[in-house]
C-alpha cells in the first residue's frame, strides 16, 4: 500500500548538519532514502522551515540553501525519487518511483517581496503555510497572544496561491487566521494537525474547525508528534488513531491523511519512530477499518483533493 506523506523536516534537518548526515541511510534522520523505499512512500513532502533565530537578512539564502540540499542530496538519487513540481506529474509517476514535493512553513524567508514567492513556486513548492508558530507579515501564528487573523499581505499570498492551484496551510494559523483563510483560499490542507478533542494542545483543530475544513472538502492530516497526540506526551499507534476515529466521527473519513512531521519533533509515537514505519502502521490501522478505508488515508484520499 502506497503511502504519501505531506510534512517532513529532513532539509532542516540536513541544513543544520552540515554534511554529517547523507540522506542515502543516516540513522539521524527519521525520513532517508532506505526508510523511504521501506514505507513504499508514493509522495513525500519536503518543507523549507527556518529557526526564528536566523537573521531576516540571511532568511532568503538559507531558504534557497535548503532548495538546493532537496536538488543536490534528496533528488541524487539516480532518478528514483521524483521532484514533483505539478499535480499531474504526481498522477503520472512511475509505479517504481517515490515523489518528491517542496512545501514552504512559514513566509519569512520572503519578506515583503513576493516576487521570491513566485520563485519558489516556480520552483515546485506546491503547499505554503504563511507561518509557523508565531506572527509574520502574513498573519499570527497559533501560539502568538495577540491572535489577530490574515494581513493585506496574507490575502494577497493567498490570492497567488488559489492563481497557482497551490495549497495553503492552515496547520500553524491562530484561530482568526484559520477562518479568514477558510473565506480566502481556495485550496487548503492541514499538512500537521489532529484533533484538539483528543489532545488539547493549541496545535491541534477544535471540532468547530475541523467540520469546517471537511465542508470545505479539505485534507486534515493527522501529526505523529506526541505533545499533539496525548496530553501526557507519551503516545503509540493506538493514541494516534484515537485522533483518525474522532475525525471519522465528524464525517471526515474521506479527509484523513498523514502529516508526520518526521524529523521536526523530538520524541516520537511508540512504533512509529521513522518513516519506514509506515507499513506497520497501516497494518494497525486495518484493525479498525477496512483496507479501502485504509487506502484513502494512506494515499487515495489525497489525490482525490488534488487542485484542478
Amino acid at each position: 500500500m502506497r503511502v504519501i506523506d505531506t510534512h517532513c523536516d529532513a532539509l532542516y534537518k540536513l541544513q543544520a548538519g552540515k554534511g554529517k548526515y547523507t540522506f542515502q541511510d543516516a540513522e539521524e534522520l527519521d525520513v532517508n532514502f532506505e526508510r523511504l523505499i521501506e514505507a513504499k512512500m508514493l509522495l513525500q513532502g519536503f518543507a523549507i522551515f527556518l529557526d526564528e533565530e536566523v537573521p531576516v537578512e540571511h532568511k532568503w539564502k538559507k531558504a534557497v540553501e535548503q532548495v538546493n540540499i532537496f536538488k543536490q542530496h534528496v533528488l541524487h538519487k539516480g532518478g528514483m525519487i521524483q521532484h514533483v513540481k505539478k499535480w499531474c506529474e504526481l498522477e503520472n509517476l512511475p509505479e517504481d518511483k517515490i515523489g518528491a514535493m517542496l512545501t514552504l512553513e512559514g513566509i519569512e524567508p520572503i519578506g515583503r517581496d513576493i516576487d521570491k514567492l513566485t520563485q519558489l513556486l516556480d520552483g515546485g513548492v506546491l503547499s505554503v503555510g504563511l507561518t509557523w508558530n508565531n506572527a509574520n507579515l502574513a498573519a499570527d501564528g497559533i501560539m502568538e497572544e495577540r491572535g489577530a487573523g490574515l494581513t493585506h499581505f496574507g490575502k494577497e499570498i493567498i490570492q497567488l496561491l488559489n492563481k497557482r492551484k497551490v495549497f495553503t496551510d492552515v496547520s500553524h494559523l491562530s484561530v482568526k487566521a484559520f477562518w479568514e483563510t477558510l473565506d480566502e483560499a481556495e485550496f487548503v490542507i492541514a499538512s500537521h494537525s489532529s484533533a484538539k478533542a483528543i489532545c488539547s494542545h493549541p496545535r491541534n483543530l477544535d471540532d468547530d474547525q475541523i467540520k469546517a475544513m471537511i465542508e470545505h472538502d479539505a485534507m486534515i492530516d493527522v501529526i505523529f508528534h506526541p505533545l499533539f497526540t496525548t496530553n501526557s506526551g507519551v503516545a503509540d499507534m493506538e493514541d494516534v488513531i484515537r485522533h483518525i476515529d474522532h475525525i471519522c466521527e465528524l464525517g471526515g473519513l474521506k479527509n484523513i491523511g498523514f502529516g508526520s512531521d518526521f524529523d521536526g519533533i523530538p520524541d516520537h509515537v511508540k512504533g512509529l519512530e521513522h518513516v519506514g514505519k509506515y507499513q506497520s502502521f497501516l497494518q494497525t490501522l486495518e484493525k479498525h477499518y477496512t483496507k479501502e478505508e485504509v487506502e484513502g488515508f494512506a494515499s487515495r484520499n489525497f489525490l482525490n483533493h488534488l487542485p484542478k
